[in-house]
This record gives C-alpha cells, sequence and structure tokens, in this order.
C-alpha cells in the first residue's frame, strides 16, 4: 500500500475507540520510570518482548538492543519474542532477528500467526480460507486450503472464510472487495495481527488490525483476533517458559504500544514494561497518554 499519513495521535485516538474490543485489565496505580531494562533485572526473571519499537525499527535494530540480550541472558533471565508480526512464518521470523544479531533460538520467538494457524487445525478439512497475506508468506503451510486474495472479486465469494495475516500488499480496492464479500455472506473473519500499525524507518505503517477493525464497523461483524492483547497469545508464550519457582509477578511483557503490549500484559496477571523512545508513543507525552487512556505499565523506560 502507499505510504499511510496517519500519526501516532490519531492512532491512540483509534485505539480508545475500538477499547470496546480490547480486553479489560488492572493496572498499578503509578508507573516506575527506569533508563533500560537493565534497571530491573533484580525484579523480572522472564522477559517477554515485542519486536518492533523494542528490538527493531523496520529493519534497523534499535541501538543496544542486541547487546541488553545479550547481557540479560548472561544473567540467566528467559528470553522470548513475542511479535504480532503474521506476514512471516516462525522459521523467517527467526531467521530475521538471527540476522539482526539477536543470539534466539527459534523456540523463543513467539508469533500472533502461529496462534492464528493452531486455531485452523479445529476447522474441517474441506474449508477454503482467502488469506489476505503476500506471495512471500508461505501460506502453503495452513493446515487447510487456500486462496490468496488479490483483485478477482469472484475469489471472496467462492472461499468459506477469511484469514488476515498481512496488509503488506493490501489495497483500498481489496479492502472494499472484502468489506461487500462479509456484507452479502457473513463468515468467520480470523486476523492473525491485531496491530493497527507498526513502526518503521518510514512512518507508521497500517497493519491487519487497523482494516479488521474498519470491517467491524462497516459491518458489525466481529472478527476473531489472534495475538496481543488477547489472551491465547499470551498462554502460549507462558507455555513455553521455564516457571518453576517463577511467580507472574516475576514475568514482565516489554512493548511500545499501551493497547496491546501494555494492556495484554496486564490483562494475562504480568509486569508490564512500556519502551517510549523509538516506537508508537515516540515524540509523544506517554504520561498523558497514559493518564487519558487508564493504561499503566509497572515501568517505563526510554529504550530497551
Amino acid at each position: 500500500m502507499p505510504a499511510p499519513t496517519v500519526t501516532s495521535a490519531e492512532i491512540f485516538e483509534r485505539y480508545e475507540e475500538i477499547r470496546l474490543r480490547l480486553p479489560a485489565a488492572k493496572f498499578p496505580h503509578r508507573s516506575q520510570f527506569i533508563d533500560n531494562l537493565g534497571a530491573i533485572t533484580d525484579k523480572i526473571d522472564v522477559f517477554l518482548l515485542d519486536a518492533f519499537g523494542v528490538l527493531n525499527v523496520g529493519e534497523q535494530v534499535i541501538p543496544g538492543a542486541v547487546e541488553r540480550l545479550e547481557m540479560l541472558a548472561d544473567q540467566g533471565k528467559q528470553i522470548f519474542v513475542l511479535t504480532n508480526g503474521a506476514t512471516y512464518n516462525s522459521n523467517q521470523a527467526y531467521q530475521k532477528y538471527r540476522k539482526f544479531g539477536f543470539s534466539l533460538k527459534q523456540r523463543q520467538v513467539i508469533s500472533s500467526r502461529d496462534e492464528a494457524l493452531l486455531a485452523l487445525n479445529d476447522i474441517p478439512d474441506h474449508f477454503t480460507w482467502g488469506v489476505a497475506a503476500t506471495d512471500y508468506s508461505a501460506i502453503e503451510e495452513l493446515p487447510n486450503r487456500t486462496r490468496l486474495l488479490a483483485d478477482d472479486p469472484q475469489a471472496y465469494d467462492a472461499v468459506d472464510g477469511f484469514l488476515f495475516l498481512s496488509s503488506a500488499q493490501w489495497t483500498d480496492k481489496r479492502q472494499q472487495l472484502l468489506t461487500e464479500a462479509l456484507q452479502r455472506h457473513p463468515r468467520p473473519f480470523l486476523v492473525g495481527n491485531p496491530d493497527l500499525v507498526a513502526p518503521r524507518e518510514e512512518g507508521l505503517t497500517l497493519e491487519p488490525g487497523y482494516f479488521a477493525h474498519a470491517i467491524a464497523d462497516e459491518t458489525g461483524i466481529e472478527p476473531v483476533f489472534y495475538g496481543k492483547p488477547y489472551a491465547a497469545v499470551f498462554e502460549r508464550a507462558l507455555r513455553a517458559v521455564d516457571l518453576t519457582g517463577v511467580d507472574r509477578s516475576r514475568i514482565a511483557m516489554v512493548g511500545d504500544t499501551l493497547h496491546t503490549d501494555i494492556l495484554g500484559g496486564a490483562a494475562a496477571g504480568l509486569r508490564t514494561v512500556l519502551v517510549t523512545d523509538h516506537g508508537l508513543l515516540k515524540g509523544m507525552n506517554a504520561s498523558d497518554l497514559i493518564q487519558r487512556s487508564g493504561i499503566v505499565p509497572d515501568f517505563i523506560a526510554a529504550t530497551t
């Protein structure tokens, strides 16, 4: 799609508009300000890290992030990347972070796409999904029959349900075709990335959640979301953690967005860390947004 002109302030307001579709949570009364994650190693044993805005911005690694993760690992901390990125499969995502220089094992990278695909295993084999993705999204790994959604209107009527994984090649025309198809014939509508935007070098790019919520507003059809801030992906992450001797109060979700990372982490009963200097809230008054939204992180860090 063409580079959007949406601003962080507009996206904050949009998240507030769709708040009723997001989970509820309890929050601390106030946040503690810290410089980086190194300041809370005495309080946290497990770090669940968002990717965009915490580890990287687009294809650029956030300065010091590689070294910070190495330091946490040297101290025996458990580290997992918990990403809403659904364009790539788990192996592609893992290779991406290895290329960036992060010393991670594949089991440490947990994506919303993995959770969405797991849900497909409960769907009858004869089901055909219309998939919003890219031609490099490896949709052939899906357990059901698939059809990549493009500009053919007949494709939207020929499938049994829709799975939205990536908006990288999405267009206004395809958005209209999907909206009209659901209006004519309501069907299951699954979304593998609930994010409204992602921070990249050129600014914010619109993500599947942005388009899915627009369709929900117009059609009244509620999508099923997989990924932060929804519970299933946190449950999946916690199953990967060695919880021996670890209380949930010593597990932290680290992210750059209030309405996905912080809200989702708090709803899962975890501590939360908001990173402000690289992602969605860069250049904004985070304290004002926290007060307005009521979404309060345990810690606010300038950087990872």
